[in-house]
């Protein structure tokens, strides 16, 4: 099960539920894929067909969602 937070400029923002235990986000779009890391810091962990600009788009969009995007990664996953 992968659920859908929310989508944003054709990107769309989920969990995987096997996922770690450390905060992150999985996202995808028509050119690929992403993997951020949230904590400590909003980074990249890793990146499949998108470009730089696209990759710094996403992360701006992470950053405007960080509090929603982890809020439901505690009501999905529960305090880990």
């Amino acid at each position: 099960m992968s659920p859908t937070i929310f989508r944003k400029k054709g990107y769309r923002f989920y969990f995987l539920s096997n996922g770690e235990p450390r905060v992150h986000v999985h996202v995808t779009c028509e050119d690929g894929e992403a993997k951020f890391w949230l904590v400590p810091s909003i980074s990249p962990a890793l990146s499949f067909g998108l470009s730089p600009i696209k990759i710094n788009e996403i992360r701006r969009i992470i950053e405007e969602h960080q509090d929603e995007i982890i809020a439901a990664w505690e009501r999905h996953f529960g305090q880990r």
